[in-house]
């Protein structure tokens, strides 16, 4: 029965990141598309591959997720549905804001309802390690947004002054041009930072299943490859909804804003996987680049009622994917007799 559970969630965690690949694929090509430098379709095909590359990149997020929970290792078949219960919250909460076009975090769903099922089951089969989620998510969560707005309008500020004196048109032009490193660097950072959330998900898994082959720090080749894999697969599908909103809804983008955006966003992605090892929200940061880039050229030029319909999702997803999950615990346990 722990097998059949922990195959499972192995399935389940790799849908979760298929459905976080088509739900964020706007994250990385909204901007580009919507200035015209690149068409939708070598889009995706451009967010994908480097998804998949960005996934092999690191393990520092990875590690952070697996550590948000210290589950029952002694009742391995419970601690198991827990994390089951976790991932079809979070795929639950990823299915109704992609429906409804709003640009949610996939992280925050999965880390919200990895602690709802947590709290759910009771202390005696999980705990919340409480330290990890304000130092690693919860903080994350509240500056990444404000460092994108902030630097996105600097560097918008700095293009600019530097361009000034120059024909428009020709920066333009030459700005489409670099859309397309900067939308690959974005959707590097996308696969470095959303494929290792899964990957620890399924790390979780494992060394609850099978402590004594899978205690070493390093990810089992085999997970990376196909948490890789599904999230580039995902992000091909498409995320037409949620690309609407990033690209066009909050405001009409330039080249320059878009380039603007794109290259704060990457930066940020990087800078807390591999520095803060925090597993922040892509979502939240293109987001808020997005406006920091677009409010140089007039504050009321961003929609700031759309923005703010974004920011009740992105602070509801926490409590609403752990809410999910915790009644997902409830089916499960009765559904598999724990």
């Amino acid at each position: 029965m722990t097998l059949g559970i922990l195959i499972a969630v192995v399935l389940i965690a790799l849908a979760f990141d298929y459905t976080n690949g088509f739900h964020d694929a706007a994250n990385a090509i909204a901007t580009s598309v919507s200035t015209r430098a690149l068409t939708p379709r070598v889009a995706l095909i451009l967010a994908a591959v480097m998804n998949f590359v960005g996934a092999l990149l690191g393990q520092e997020v990875a590690h952070t997720v697996s550590d948000v929970l210290r589950l029952n290792a002694a009742d391995a078949h419970h601690a198991l549905v827990i994390v089951l219960a976790s991932l079809l919250g979070a795929i639950a909460w990823n299915l109704l804001t992609w429906y409804f076009g709003l640009p949610s975090s996939s992280s925050h769903a999965l880390i919200g309802a990895l602690v709802g099922a947590a709290l759910a089951a009771g202390s005696s089969y999980a705990s919340v390690h409480w330290d990890t989620i304000i130092d690693k998510v919860l903080l994350p969560m509240v500056i990444s947004p404000v460092v994108g707005f902030v630097l996105a309008f600097a560097v918008m500020l700095a293009i600019m002054w530097i361009f000034r004196r120059r024909n428009p048109h020709k920066v333009y032009r030459g700005f489409r041009l670099l859309q397309t490193v900067s939308a690959a660097a974005l959707a590097l950072g996308h696969g470095l930072q959303d494929a290792q959330k899964t990957m620890g998900v399924i790390f979780l898994a494992l060394t609850v299943a099978y402590p004594a082959t899978y205690s070493g720090e390093n990810l089992p080749v085999w997970v990376v490859l196909c948490a890789a894999s599904a999230i580039s697969l995902g992000t091909y599908s498409g995320g037409w909804r949620v690309m609407r909103t990033l690209g066009r809804r909050i405001i009409h983008l330039d080249p320059a804003r878009g380039f603007s955006a794109e290259v704060v966003g990457a930066s940020v992605l990087y800078g807390t996987a591999y520095f803060f090892q925090a597993p922040i929200s892509t979502t939240h940061t293109i987001t808020s680049a997005i406006m920091g880039a677009g409010a140089t050229e007039r504050f009321n030029a961003v929609r700031w009622g759309v923005a703010g319909n974004i920011v009740i999702g992105w602070v509801l997803t926490f409590p609403a994917a752990g809410l999910v999950a915790a009644g997902m615990y409830e089916v499960l346990r009765v559904l598999f007799g724990v």
